[in-house]
């Protein structure tokens, strides 16, 4: 996971089957930009696609406060969509920890997290879904469909 943190956005990757998509995450008034298109040109169904991608900002209530930048490469749509969801959830962490930092606290006994940090790993949305499609094995028609046996 490479990340890396700015004063203006916070710069976060993400991955799920073949896609790859690098978020910039700066405060904003809620734009969505992918590859350098607005959501509705870039995605077939920008509805679902922003929903589903939205979803660790919708989760802490941040939806609209932020400007979402994205590139993706690789994959197709669920993937991409899927990647950019990753990325937005990791740079929310990365933010909270840069103002965690600028207000100059320090990490209590026991408290190893963030509380949005926590809410998105409860979530599911900090973890990167590694399912990919299997490869053609010799001597079958697909990953997993065999020859039909005839007994007789």
């Amino acid at each position: 996971m490479t990340i890396k943190v700015n004063d203006k956005h916070v710069h976060a990757i993400g991955r799920r089957k073949r896609s790859t998509a690098r978020v910039f995450l700066q405060p904003g008034s809620g734009k969505i930009l992918v590859n350098r298109s607005q959501l509705n040109e870039y995605f077939s169904d920008p509805v679902k696609a922003e929903q589903r991608m939205l979803d660790p900002l919708k989760a802490l209530a941040l939806d609209g406060q932020f400007d979402v930048i994205a590139t993706t490469s690789g994959g197709g749509i669920t993937g991409q969509v899927d990647a950019i969801r990753l990325a937005i959830a990791r740079a929310i962490v990365l933010l909270e920890e840069r103002e965690k930092g600028a207000r100059g606290e320090q990490e209590e006994e026991g408290e190893t997290t963030h509380p949005w940090h926590k809410t998105l790993r409860q979530s599911g949305m900090l973890t990167r879904d590694s399912r990919v499609v299997l490869r053609k094995l010799v001597g079958r028609k697909k990953a997993r469909k065999k020859e039909q046996y005839s007994k007789r």
